[in-house]
C-alpha cells in the first residue's frame, strides 16, 4: 500500500482503507463527508523525521498507518478502542 501526497496532504485509496475499517470501498467517501470516519495526520520530528502517520477513526475502529517520506506504508496498526 502506498499513500500519495498532494500539496502536503495525504490521499489514501478507498480500496486500501475500506477493508481495514470493515467497510466496502464505496462507503468510505460518504462516511468521510458525514464525519463518521475522522482522521488525524502527523508529521514526524526528530528521529521520526521523514515519516508521516495517518490515523483513521470509525466507530470503535482505529487504524494507524506509519509511512515513509515517499508514502510507502511501513506499519499498519488496527485496534478496537471499545469507544472513543
Amino acid at each position: 500500500m502506498k499513500i500519495e501526497m498532494n500539496a502536503g496532504q495525504p490521499i489514501v485509496d478507498a480500496r486500501d482503507l475500506a477493508p481495514l475499517l470493515g467497510l466496502d470501498p464505496t462507503e468510505v467517501q460518504s462516511k468521510m463527508r458525514t464525519k463518521e470516519i475522522t482522521t488525524r495526520f502527523e508529521t514526524g520530528e526528530g528521529e521520526d523525521a521523514g515519516r508521516v502517520r495517518l490515523t483513521f477513526f470509525y466507530k470503535t475502529q482505529k487504524v494507524r498507518l506509519t509511512c515513509s517520506e515517499d508514502g510507502t506504508v511501513l506499519k499498519t496498526l488496527r485496534t478496537d478502542t471499545g469507544g472513543r
